[in-house]
């Protein structure tokens, strides 16, 4: 299971009592079962999780501290979280094998190059859209009737 440092959940002001050995066991199934509630309701679930690797992290970086207009981007703790990146690699991977489901998939997207990454959402969207079948609805004769004699009444036929 993943380890957390005590720091990171003491900053999330979760009470003590819910701080156990099994918190994130617990969060995993909590939010497998809000999800499953969710779409037993009728809501489309699709997560997806743009996956930026550590080289096009300290470009972007770097980007942000080079461009005056972009320094507001940059934050000095995100140097010293990057120190973590192998800890937050196994707590994203260990977060998606433990809430993927069919009704509530992960989509993992390579996240270096923007384009690519749009286009990827955009499919799994366009996918998950045709997957519904969707039509409109079908007038059956009455209907058809009935619009007939609006049609008459808006040109002024009687």
């Amino acid at each position: 299971m993943v380890r957390v440092h005590p720091e990171l959940l003491k900053a999330q002001h979760i009470p003590p009592s819910l701080i156990t050995k099994d918190i994130w066991k617990e969060r995993y199934e909590d939010i497998s079962a809000f999800e499953r509630y969710m779409t037993r309701n009728g809501i489309l679930i699709r997560k997806f999780f743009l996956n930026v690797s550590q080289k096009e992290q300290k470009r972007r970086f770097l980007d942000r501290l080079d461009h005056p207009e972009k320094n507001w981007k940059f934050s000095v703790a995100d140097i010293r979280e990057r120190a973590c990146w192998d800890d937050y690699m196994e707590a994203y991977q260990d977060m998606i094998r433990h809430t993927s489901t069919p009704e509530a998939p992960w989509h993992v997207i390579p996240a270096d190059n923007k384009w690519f990454t749009r286009i990827a959402v955009a499919s799994a969207i366009v996918d998950t859209l045709e997957d519904l079948n969707l039509s409109y609805p079908t007038v059956d004769a009455a209907k058809a009737k009935e619009l007939a004699a609006a049609r008459k009444l808006l040109e002024g036929k009687k």
